[in-house]
């Protein structure tokens, strides 16, 4: 029965019932109120990563708000100057030497928005204002970072009030929306970035932003090995600026410490969000390269702090959580795991009727659900497959995370805290074959 409390919260409900009442957790573990355990094999929203309930990280935070509970975001602090050292010396790719600290990733991205554009008015060059996006993609909730997204679900009742950015095809292999097969596509994908640039007009586009894995818009879709290293040549090419929106796989998800240094690529901006405070205290980042603060240096702009950004308690959070993923070399076990992670799956789900595909990188895997896996004819959109199977996954006690959009409509995503088990990862996979299985019955009403 719903409480009077319970229909308060959330404003909107995401799934079925009453809300879970979480009481607790612990390493890769949420216990309910009743006492029911649930794996959290999506790490929350694809965000847990040293895992729940880490002494050391409350510890920090309780010390951190005993010393000094808040400071506006332009003074320094013990916290943010230690976890700028900690960044800069031990985790950013070379060369991305300024940071600015957010209170999410949804916040960093529309900084990082309005420190591109803030960029080239600086250098003279007002008339680039343009994002280029990309059709499958998200980047936050905020009207900027939805408007340069291509997650349709979440943009449908907010058009009229988005802005216009131009959208270039996604690399996605599964359907290539250009029609074309890898490798003897020559990955027209990264080619299109180009075109999309050249038809709106270089002198107009300030930048293009993509996830280096995509995560809740498409699933765990990652690129072919030569899309990066192509499109930040073209960027270059025409002066425009390259943000990498590391969000969901930066800070180890995928195996390594950030989703780029799979390709080698460092972009002019970089976005974090997530695992920084492994989900302890709410915190972003912007990372940019000198080049890109120095004409606003110069012409003495500055790009405006959101109230709580870098909060202190948040920042010692962090630096207790990178710690964490130093001693435990925790990246390194997200990567091994991720193998046996994806060995379960492919073992298990591979020639599943209703999975398409099993794909990912590390400890950011997900699987695309079809009505038939040799038409890739999807199920009905008004079936909401993808939460179906959240729905049968948390009655057999695992968590899974809803994705999907346009063409990859249904997909579920897992990311569980590094810190998980092979006998866990073998129940995760067992539980999503019979969530799959319970999903399509349903929707096939038998």
């Amino acid at each position: 029965m719903t409480s009077a409390r319970d229909a308060r919260f959330p404003f909107v409900p995401s799934l079925p019932g009453p809300p879970l009442s979480v009481a607790s957790a612990e390493g890769v573990w949420l216990t309910l109120a009743d006492g029911t355990r649930i794996l959290d094999a999506a790490g929350g929203a694809i965000a847990v990563n040293v895992g729940h309930g880490r002494r050391e990280v409350a510890d920090a935070m309780a010390a951190s708000v005993l010393r000094n509970s808040y400071a506006v975001p332009v003074f320094a602090t013990e916290e943010r100057l230690t976890l700028m050292e900690m960044l800069a010396e031990r985790w950013l790719p070379e060369g991305l030497t300024r940071t600015c600290l957010t209170s999410g990733g949804s916040e960093a991205v529309d900084a990082a928005l309005r420190l591109a554009r803030q960029h080239h008015v600086a250098a003279g060059r007002d008339s680039r204002w343009k994002v280029l996006g990309r059709e499958m993609s998200y980047h936050g909730a905020t009207v900027a970072t939805l408007s340069v997204g291509g997650h349709e679900k979440r943009r449908a009742a907010l058009e009229p009030m988005l802005i216009p950015f131009p959208k270039a095809p996604t690399c996605y292999c599964l359907r290539c929306p250009l029609g074309r097969s890898y490798p003897e596509c020559d990955v027209a994908c990264a080619d299109a970035v180009e075109e999309a640039i050249l038809r709106e007009g270089p002198d107009t586009v300030a930048a293009f932003i993509a996830e280096p894995v995509i995560g809740s818009a498409g699933g765990a879709v990652d690129p072919p090995a030569e899309y990066w290293p192509r499109v930040a040549e073209i960027c270059r090419r025409h002066g425009v600026l390259l943000i990498a929106d590391e969000v969901m796989t930066g800070f180890g998800r995928t195996g390594r410490r950030f989703g780029v240094d799979h390709w080698g690529v460092v972009p002019d901006i970089l976005v974090g969000g997530k695992g920084l405070a492994g989900t302890y205290a709410p915190l972003g980042a912007v990372f940019a390269r000198e080049a890109v603060v120095e004409p606003m240096a110069t012409v003495r702009d500055e790009l405006m702090f959101y109230t709580y950004g870098g909060h202190p308690a948040a920042c010692a959070a962090a630096c207790a959580v990178l710690d964490i993923l130093e001693r435990e070399d925790l990246v390194t076990r997200a990567a091994e795991m991720g193998c046996r992670l994806r060995k379960a799956l492919e073992e298990r789900l591979a020639d599943h009727p209703h999975v398409a595909q099993v794909r990912g990188l590390g400890l950011m895997q997900a699987v695309e659900l079809v009505r038939d896996r040799e038409t890739l004819e999807p199920f009905p959109a008004k079936a909401g497959m993808a939460g179906r199977v959240v729905v049968e996954g948390l009655l057999r006690g695992v968590f899974f995370y809803p994705a999907g959009s346009g063409a990859a409509q249904d997909a579920v995503a897992l990311g569980p805290p590094f810190v998980i088990e092979e006998p866990e990862i073998d129940l995760l996979a067992d539980t999503l074959g019979a969530a799959i299985d319970g999903a399509a019955a349903a929707v096939a009403g038998r």
